[in-house]
């Protein structure tokens, strides 16, 4: 099954036989003071290093979110989306929990987004998934509903069962445009939410065969060496149907980790992409390569 995201000129493809697709995550004022205080000036000279260290990474797509507090959200999403768009072909990722921010970008937006996200609950459900089918994008689902995050994977497939059958019954979503989010829970706070985690994955795909993505950078936080944790755990949630994540694109770590993932799994033929990327890091300046940047928050919404 195939989820096709596109900008005005570039078609990026989603799939279990596809590259796995990395999503950057650092267009968000999360956990970030600095951008947060710029945002709220409307400065937005930040989004094109950004833009620039992310598409310089590897990122596939780029994740966009103006939730700054006390910013007009609605107003800097259509700034950013057309800034964006001006620097870069990849694709782009509406994100905000807003139905009218994701509006906003939406109508902004020049091609097929991807939206991040919906809930399994039934205001989000009714207010979200009009939007979707209006502007034919493609959307993130999130096993969560108003009660709770459920624990156990069995549950957590329960609450897609609904995403999955609110949005191609009510709404004529095609099912290839539903991505689904099982929701990576810290391992500081339980180090039983990996194991949890691949096999709600595992759920997903098997009984739907949907494209699947998360915040990779939520499992790993609280801990130290979190860029480590993060790329042990790519290659697993690889193995286990994850075609997707919004994660650090900026961070070679993670990124080799997701590369290697697909060449271990016959998604790189010849290991070509494999090969052209060693290569590339050889003759960047230095020779060596770049620097791992500091951590940072995760910045994929749980509810």
């Amino acid at each position: 099954m195939h989820t096709i995201v596109s900008s005005a000129t570039r078609t990026v493809t989603i799939g279990h036989d596809q590259p796995f697709a990395i999503i950057g995550e650092r267009i968000n004022p999360t956990g970030r003071s600095k951008f947060q205080r710029q945002l709220r000036d409307g400065d937005l000279s930040r989004i094109e290093i950004d833009v620039a260290q992310q598409v310089a990474g590897g990122a596939m797509l780029l994740d966009v979110n103006m939730g700054a507090p006390l910013a007009d959200e609605a107003e800097l999403m259509v700034r950013a989306v057309t800034l964006i768009q001006g620097l870069t072909d990849l694709p782009l990722v509406i994100d905000s929990s807003i139905p009218e921010v994701l509006e906003a970008g939406l109508k902004t937006y020049q091609g097929k987004a991807l939206v991040n996200s919906v809930t399994a609950e039934d205001e989000r459900l009714h207010a979200i998934l009009p939007l979707v089918k209006r502007y034919g994008a493609a959307v993130i689902g999130l096993p969560n509903d108003e009660e709770q995050i459920p624990d156990a994977p069995e549950d957590r497939l329960v609450l897609v069962r609904k995403l999955i059958q609110t949005a191609t019954g009510q709404y004529q979503i095609p099912v290839e445009d539903i991505v689904i989010d099982p929701l990576a829970m810290p391992v500081g706070a339980d180090t039983g939410n990996a194991m949890r985690t691949l096999e709600t994955l595992a759920l997903i795909r098997d009984e739907f065969g949907v494209n699947t993505t998360l915040g990779a950078s939520n499992l790993s936080f609280g801990m130290p060496d979190r860029h480590a944790v993060t790329a042990a755990f790519l290659p697993l949630a690889a193995a286990h149907g994850l075609t997707s994540a919004i994660m650090d694109a900026r961070t070679p770590q993670v990124v080799t980790a997701a590369r290697a993932a697909d060449l271990l799994q016959g998604r790189d033929e010849w290991g070509a992409a494999w090969i052209a990327a060693y290569r590339a890091a050889q003759l960047s300046p230095g020779g060596a390569t770049p620097r791992t940047p500091p951590e940072t928050a995760p910045t994929q919404a749980m509810s």
